[in-house]
């Protein structure tokens, strides 16, 4: 069976070191991360040999959180464009095993949409992952129209992945704990902080009337939803349209119409069921995270499926293969 994998991770330590570390905030410092980098430089190697042994056809990958989102908007257009052909050169002669996401200079959303557009039309990635908030500010700010306009007339997909919790709500949220001087990475990452975020982003944009403004507009989340599928009904009562938001329609049909979700990180069965009870089956893609979680977690999470042969591969690939054009 084909198996696409779409939140895949990558982070090449020539470029990364360009990253000021006090815009990182202490994140990557762990024995975990440090642990990963070697993991996360390569792409043909140990990477690509696990995907054999696993099975898995294709990996799209992204840049992991050191990324252009952490600098000015006058250093992070050469960045990204730096960034992008170097991921391109390192997959050329792998295509058919790899693609990749655009990683985007979120601070000079005009330069963004740009380099979205070139990194498309060039490299035929796949639509641009971004990470987060920019300097405190969710998607719904008017300044990042470009890459909602950009993204629509290409017709990819944006990739809205946790990033760096800012520094304000990292020290009210996340800090002052008993064995930790700084931010808790685990409580404000991966463990926690990055899901409720992304999940909020997600509704930001639904009440703020972005979803209905860019009604093209296609917007994948990992992490099986990012908790939003345990959340669908509560939240859907309570953002009606007319409620106060922007938003024209409901949440349940703005999400089955523009939101898709990704299994990233998530191996067990109860999350699935609520995602498919919910986001349902055509806006399920299988993804593993990987190095962040292994190849042989994901895999095994796959086959313990208990659906038709014909909806594990739409999980499998077809829906990705279907929304990234990976197969024309």
């Amino acid at each position: 069976m084909r198996i696409v994998t779409l939140e895949e991770h990558i982070s090449f330590p020539e470029i990364a070191a360009q990253i000021p570390k006090d815009a990182l905030g202490g994140f990557g410092q762990s024995e975990r991360m440090q642990q990963l980098i070697p993991k996360l430089a390569d792409i043909t190697g140990e990477r690509l040999q696990s995907m054999d042994a696993n099975g898995i056809t294709m990996q799209v990958l992204s840049v992991d959180s050191s990324g252009a989102n952490l600098l000015s908007p006058e250093k992070g257009p050469a960045f990204a464009r730096q960034y992008n052909d170097l991921i391109a050169q390192r997959i050329a002669g792998f295509e058919h095993r790899f693609t990749a996401f655009a990683h985007l200079p979120m601070t000079a959303p005009a330069a963004a949409a740009d380099e979205l557009e070139r990194a498309v039309t060039e490299y035929h990635f796949r639509g641009a992952m971004i990470r987060g908030v920019t300097q405190d500010q969710f998607l719904d700010q008017p300044e990042f129209a470009p890459i909602f306009e950009r993204a629509e007339k290409l017709d990819v997909p944006i990739y809205l992945h946790p990033g760096l919790p800012p520094k304000g709500i990292a020290d009210i949220y996340y800090s002052g704990l008993p064995t930790h001087s700084g931010m808790a990475e685990a409580l404000a990452c991966y463990g926690w902080g990055w899901h409720s975020e992304t999940a909020l982003h997600v509704l930001r944009l639904l009440y703020s009337g972005i979803f209905d403004k860019y009604p093209k507009l296609k917007l994948i989340i990992g992490h099986m939803g990012e908790m939003l599928p345990m959340m669908m009904a509560r939240s859907e009562r309570a953002l009606k349209p007319g409620n106060g938001g922007a938003n024209q329609r409901t949440l349940t049909d703005t999400f089955h119409q523009q939101v898709h979700i990704t299994t990233s990180g998530f191996f067990t069965q109860p999350p699935l069921k609520i995602a498919l009870d919910t986001f349902g089956i055509d806006n399920i893609m299988f993804s593993i995270d990987y190095p962040f979680s292994t190849n042989e977690m994901g895999m095994e999470f796959l086959n313990a499926i208990e659906l038709p042969d014909e909806q594990v591969a739409k999980i499998s690939h077809d829906n990705a293969d279907k929304l990234l054009k990976l197969k024309i």
